[in-house]
């Protein structure tokens, strides 16, 4: 006999679940600072810049060390990176693994800086690789170049950034990598708001000072993460010189990892890609078709971001770690966890963009430069995209099941089969819905990617539901249902344009809608029999 009392053994039981909640309510609280602010800052933009050439421009000039962050380094790395670091400190300890990350920290660093060099050179090729159309504005295409020069070597802040957040997420510490995207959107907003102005009062367009904000956000997240490494005795240690490059390179940790970025890099490719044709399509299509999507990206985030990315954070070190130790039951409750609470959280969200968009564009966008056209067009957008939210939030969840077994393959094969089905949808929306039919497209492939991934789980075995679900999706489903027909109620019964001359009347109109369709839908599951209580701590 063990001599454990029941309860204690239930605590035992119930402690991961419990961990696992308490760390992504963590990386969700902070991730949804990130986004409050991250809406402030295009809010701002919106406000002072409208949807124009310049706009355009800019966003397309951020995407572009934006394309290759979420590549490389947020991409293909992290996705090779974490599930390896994971499973070294289980299999061989800290000790170990200190050494991996030495040895992969001093590779990335000497990769990025040759990646910054060759992407300020090649500035004017990746602006007209990423949207050719803005040639039809001289001026536009000339600004996204001098942009996209000034905010490239982000990407290596970015690297850094990510092995940062790697260790740490092993190291079960969530709060700094969840918190230091904020201080990008601070940045940003403090140049808009301190440096436009100098700028303009310069005779420079103003719109210039947003690169300014984006390098100092760039430089802040990775100034954050380095004291907290520290307090760890993690701070990497970069080697310096020909023979410490050599064995950083020799290391077969690093190795491994370079084998599975291969994979990865392929996968991750696949969806930027998918968003550098996006791109490029908007590019040709009426000014401000960039903004528009852009606008609507940051909205349909909030959901993804808050959930997905909170929990593929907080699952992907603890998946690798339980398929490297072989508990495949630990690995296969977790994954139906996350899967639940998904559902629980994405459905009724994708509700509200479907029927409540414009009230939301309106209250956050309609100020200043941001016209009603504006309005209409971010917000077919945002419908497009709040298809295939949860989609886009569940398979934050399905990839790493795979990724945790280095297996990165399968996703990628997924990835390009779903990159030209949604091209494919491109070719039927794009004609008669122009940008809103790109967004759809992107939310229709996200759908079907989910499906694949998740059915790939279940043929192998890897995924085995617990009992109940037929019943919780369907109370799920009803409680949506109330909750969309509220919300739809309200979408037509208040002027949402016209309030624009009362700003405070309607976000205290939105608040109030807001606070009862939560109301409404947590008030439907609980008398239905769903006790989150009980249900969080399974």
């Amino acid at each position: 006999m063990s001599g454990k009392r029941p309860e204690s053994a239930a605590r035992s039981l119930h402690s991961p679940t419990v961990s696992l909640l308490r760390s992504a309510s963590v990386v969700s609280v902070f991730t949804l600072a990130s986004r409050v602010t991250g809406l402030v800052r295009e809010l701002l933009i919106a406000s002072a810049f409208g949807a124009s050439a310049l706009t355009d421009a800019f966003n397309v000039a951020f995407r572009i060390p934006n394309l290759f962050r979420r590549l490389f380094a947020e991409g293909a790395f992290s996705q090779a990176f974490v599930p390896v670091l994971a499973a070294s400190r289980a299999q061989h300890g800290d000790e170990a693994t200190r050494e991996v990350i030495d040895s992969v920290a001093t590779v990335l660093a000497v990769s990025v800086l040759l990646l910054s060099i060759l992407g300020v050179l090649a500035a004017p090729w990746l602006v007209w690789a990423m949207a050719s159309g803005l040639q039809q504005n001289p001026s536009g295409f000339s600004s996204a170049v001098h942009m996209t020069r000034w905010m490239f070597p982000y990407i290596a802040f970015m690297s850094l950034v990510a092995l940062s957040a790697g260790i740490l997420n092993t190291w079960k510490r969530f709060a700094v990598p969840a918190a230091t995207p904020v201080l990008l959107n601070v940045s940003v907003i403090a140049a808009a708001w301190g440096l436009a102005p100098v700028l303009a009062s310069r005779g420079i367009e103003a719109i210039y000072a947003l690169p300014a904000g984006v390098m100092l956000g760039g430089f802040l997240q990775l100034a954050v993460q380095i004291p907290a490494l520290h307090r760890l005795g993690l701070l990497p240690r970069l080697g310096v010189g020909p023979s410490a490059l050599k064995k950083a390179w020799t290391n077969p940790a690093t190795r491994n990892i370079l084998r599975l970025m291969a994979p990865a890099l392929l996968g991750v490719g696949v969806a930027q890609i998918s968003l550098l044709i996006n791109t490029q399509i908007a590019s040709h299509l009426t000014p401000g078709s960039v903004s528009w999507l852009t606008y609507a990206d940051r909205l349909m985030e909030f959901p993804t971001a808050i959930l997905g990315v909170a929990l593929g954070a907080v699952l992907m070190p603890q998946l690798a770690a339980a398929k490297a130790t072989g508990d495949t039951d630990r690995y296969a409750a977790m994954l139906d966890w996350g899967l639940r609470l998904v559902l629980l959280l994405s459905l009724p969200c994708a509700a509200a963009l479907l029927v409540f968009a414009q009230p939301l564009v309106s209250v956050l966008y309609h100020y200043g430069a941001f016209t009603d056209r504006d309005v209409q067009q971010t917000t077919l957008a945002l419908t497009g995209y709040g298809v295939g939210l949860l989609g886009l939030v569940a398979i934050k969840v399905l990839a790493p099941g795979f990724y945790a077994s280095q297996d990165i393959r399968t996703p990628v094969r997924i990835a390009v089969a779903v990159l030209l089905l949604t091209q494919l949808f491109n070719v039927l929306l794009v004609p008669h819905l122009a940008h809103a039919g790109l967004a759809l497209s992107i939310g229709l492939g996200a759908l079907v990617n989910a499906l694949w991934l998740l059915l790939g789980l279940l043929r192998r075995g890897s995924y085995i539901p617990q009992p109940g679900w037929w019943r919780f999706v369907f109370q799920v489903l009803l409680a949506t249902g109330l909750l969309t027909g509220l919300l739809m109620y309200a979408s037509q019964a208040l002027p949402w344009l016209a309030l624009r001359q009362d700003a405070w009347q309607r976000m205290g109109w939105m608040a109030l809608i807001l606070l009862t369709s939560a109301g409404v839908y947590f008030g439907a599951l609980w008398l239905t029999g769903v006790r989150l209580k009980a249900f969080l701590k399974r």
